[in-house]
Protein backbone atom coordinates (compact mmCIF):
# COMPACT_ATOMS: atom_id res chain seq x y z
CA UNK A 1 0.00 0.00 0.00
CA UNK A 2 0.98 3.52 -1.24
CA UNK A 3 1.62 6.37 1.44
CA UNK A 4 -0.86 8.53 -0.45
CA UNK A 5 -3.17 5.53 -2.08
CA UNK A 6 -6.78 6.61 -2.90
CA UNK A 7 -6.40 10.33 -1.80
CA UNK A 8 -6.49 13.22 -4.27
CA UNK A 9 -2.32 13.31 -4.17
CA UNK A 10 -2.30 10.17 -5.84
CA UNK A 11 -4.36 11.20 -8.62
CA UNK A 12 -2.82 12.64 -11.73
CA UNK A 13 -3.80 16.11 -11.70
CA UNK A 14 -6.84 17.13 -14.23
CA UNK A 15 -7.43 20.35 -16.21
CA UNK A 16 -10.19 22.34 -14.41
CA UNK A 17 -11.97 23.67 -17.56
CA UNK A 18 -11.86 20.58 -20.05
CA UNK A 19 -11.26 17.76 -17.44
CA UNK A 20 -8.32 16.10 -19.47
CA UNK A 21 -4.49 15.28 -17.69
CA UNK A 22 -2.72 18.13 -17.03
CA UNK A 23 -0.29 16.81 -19.86
CA UNK A 24 -2.72 16.33 -22.87
CA UNK A 25 -4.77 19.60 -21.85
CA UNK A 26 -5.12 21.85 -24.87
CA UNK A 27 -7.02 24.60 -23.25
CA UNK A 28 -4.90 27.53 -23.55
CA UNK A 29 -4.38 29.58 -19.55
CA UNK A 30 -5.66 33.01 -19.34
CA UNK A 31 -2.99 36.14 -20.15
CA UNK A 32 -3.11 38.86 -17.77
CA UNK A 33 -2.74 42.25 -19.42
CA UNK A 34 0.22 44.54 -17.94
CA UNK A 35 -0.25 48.13 -18.32
CA UNK A 36 2.58 49.72 -19.64
CA UNK A 37 4.19 51.29 -17.38
CA UNK A 38 4.66 55.29 -19.01
CA UNK A 39 0.71 55.48 -18.28
CA UNK A 40 0.95 54.61 -15.46
CA UNK A 41 1.57 57.07 -11.88
CA UNK A 42 3.91 56.02 -8.94
CA UNK A 43 4.06 58.15 -5.72
CA UNK A 44 6.79 57.15 -3.20
CA UNK A 45 7.51 58.59 0.07
CA UNK A 46 9.09 57.65 3.28
CA UNK A 47 7.40 57.17 6.12
CA UNK A 48 8.27 55.47 9.91
CA UNK A 49 7.47 52.97 11.51
CA UNK A 50 7.41 51.55 15.43
CA UNK A 51 10.08 51.76 17.31
CA UNK A 52 11.87 54.64 14.56
CA UNK A 53 12.15 52.09 11.66
CA UNK A 54 12.26 54.04 8.48
CA UNK A 55 10.57 52.93 4.77
CA UNK A 56 10.39 53.92 1.45
CA UNK A 57 6.62 53.36 0.15
CA UNK A 58 5.44 53.17 -3.32
CA UNK A 59 1.33 53.55 -3.80
CA UNK A 60 -0.15 53.89 -6.99
CA UNK A 61 0.87 50.77 -8.70
CA UNK A 62 -2.58 48.35 -9.12
CA UNK A 63 -1.68 44.75 -8.65
CA UNK A 64 -4.07 43.75 -11.67
CA UNK A 65 -2.26 45.71 -14.06
CA UNK A 66 1.61 44.80 -13.02
CA UNK A 67 4.31 42.21 -11.91
CA UNK A 68 4.50 43.90 -8.75
CA UNK A 69 6.18 40.95 -7.02
CA UNK A 70 8.87 41.27 -10.02
CA UNK A 71 9.45 45.53 -9.30
CA UNK A 72 9.96 44.55 -5.86
CA UNK A 73 12.69 42.04 -5.98
CA UNK A 74 14.48 44.83 -8.56
CA UNK A 75 13.54 47.85 -5.96
CA UNK A 76 15.37 45.43 -2.86
CA UNK A 77 18.07 44.42 -5.23
CA UNK A 78 18.98 48.30 -6.52
CA UNK A 79 18.48 48.82 -3.15
CA UNK A 80 20.42 46.44 -1.07
CA UNK A 81 17.42 46.55 1.26
CA UNK A 82 14.49 43.68 2.55
CA UNK A 83 10.98 44.46 1.72
CA UNK A 84 7.13 43.86 1.34
CA UNK A 85 4.35 43.98 -1.07
CA UNK A 86 0.70 44.41 0.81
CA UNK A 87 -1.97 44.77 -1.19
CA UNK A 88 -0.77 47.51 -3.70
CA UNK A 89 1.50 48.79 -1.70
CA UNK A 90 5.06 48.36 -1.80
CA UNK A 91 7.69 48.83 0.67
CA UNK A 92 11.53 48.94 1.18
CA UNK A 93 13.26 48.82 3.84
CA UNK A 94 15.51 52.19 4.87
CA UNK A 95 15.50 55.94 3.39
CA UNK A 96 15.66 54.95 -0.57
CA UNK A 97 13.55 57.78 -1.81
CA UNK A 98 16.46 58.74 -4.41
CA UNK A 99 17.35 55.10 -5.65
CA UNK A 100 13.83 54.36 -5.85
CA UNK A 101 12.60 57.10 -7.94
CA UNK A 102 15.78 56.82 -9.89
CA UNK A 103 15.25 53.36 -10.92
CA UNK A 104 10.99 53.85 -11.62
CA UNK A 105 12.06 56.99 -13.82
CA UNK A 106 14.64 54.12 -15.63
CA UNK A 107 11.71 51.68 -16.31
CA UNK A 108 9.34 54.28 -17.23
CA UNK A 109 6.72 55.00 -14.52
CA UNK A 110 5.84 58.67 -13.98
CA UNK A 111 6.17 60.07 -10.56
CA UNK A 112 4.01 62.17 -8.34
Amino acid sequence: MRLFEGTPFDRPLRCEVCGELDEECVCKPEEVQLTAPEKQTASVSIEKRKKGKVVTVIRGLPASENDLPGLLLKLKTVCGAGGTLKQDLLEVQGSHLDRVKETLRKIGYRLS
